[in-house]
């Protein structure tokens, strides 16, 4: 029986609670002055409500969220996010990675790390990448997420979490399970525009490239996208995700969710992707076109 996976990605969730001064310090300005004078009317709640509607009668055997599920890393933002990842069904049928927004300020981080621990247990203990073996499939979420200046939205992993990713893709590769891989930023160099990259992407796609991956998802872009990276059995599809608030009109692509049915007969396993999404007429959730895998 196919297993199927949906796919949502940077949420936004507002409208952001209105923050202190002292809340305000350093890159926080700049991002809620960004929030009140353009992201503030691109993300419709009331639309990312009816999204996830959707996607629940499509009846998903897992969900996975890759991040900016924030805007500026208040403490407020960050609790209503977890009662929103909650609404989405129990945390052992949800994976979750954080995003540059989740990372906004150092002090956003370890809160952030703390409050979505139930959405990133891992089956071979605490931190990232985490490993969830759910029916035949090996959900690997790596964080990406790092603070950065204004302006930046950069991410990165580092030589520990790409040394362990490695060994994860072997021994789930040895298992027989179909090895999908999470984060945030698209995983290959020139996914996405300059300060606003993977910074050891050239390092992730050498990864890929000895130890292969059936599916890497990533969201940042606010697009669906397809690429390929270079696998050690063949090409991996590298697939982004819009972002999963925007309204009809915004200066990115409308609201989407992806959905990919995994399923093994023998040693070949096969996968496709479909998007349901808000349509032309800015109210009709319906089904877009598929990506050709």
């Amino acid at each position: 029986m196919a297993f199927l996976l949906a796919h949502l990605s940077d949420a936004h969730i507002g409208p952001i609670p209105r923050p202190s001064l002292r809340e305000l310090a350093g890159k926080r300005l700049t991002g809620y002055a960004n929030w009140i004078n353009k992201r503030a009317q691109a993300h419709d709640m009331g639309l990312l409500g009816r999204l996830v509607a959707d996607m629940e009668a499509q009846k998903p055997d897992h969900v996975a969220m890759t991040g900016d599920i924030v805007n500026i890393g208040l403490d407020a933002e960050i609790e209503a996010a977890r009662l929103w990842l909650l609404g989405l069904g129990s945390p052992e049928n949800v994976s979750f990675t954080p995003g540059n927004h989740d990372a906004y300020v150092p002090a956003a981080v370890s809160r952030i790390a703390e409050t979505f621990a139930p959405w990133t247990t891992s089956e071979e203990g605490t931190g990232f990448p985490y490993l969830r073996r759910r029916g035949g499939v090996a959900i690997i979420g790596l964080d990406s997420a790092v603070p950065t200046a204004p302006f930046v939205a950069s991410g990165r992993l580092g030589a520990e979490q790409r040394e362990k990713l490695a060994v994860l893709l072997d021994k789930t590769k040895a298992e027989g399970l179909a090895r999908v891989v999470l984060l945030h930023h698209p995983p290959h160099r020139g996914g996405a525009k300059v300060l606003r990259g993977l910074d050891d992407a050239a390092e992730l796609e050498a990864i890929i490239a000895r130890h292969g991956a059936e599916l890497i998802l990533h969201g940042h872009n606010h697009k669906i996208s397809l690429h390929r990276l270079p696998g050690a059995h063949g090409e991996t599809p590298v697939i982004g995700a819009a972002s999963a608030s925007a309204k009809a009109g915004a200066h990115y692509p409308r609201a989407a969710y992806n959905l990919y049915s995994i399923e093994r007969e023998g040693d070949k396993i096969t996968i496709s992707s479909r998007s349901r999404g808000l349509g032309a007429d800015g109210e009709t959730i319906e089904e877009l076109d598929a990506l050709a895998l």
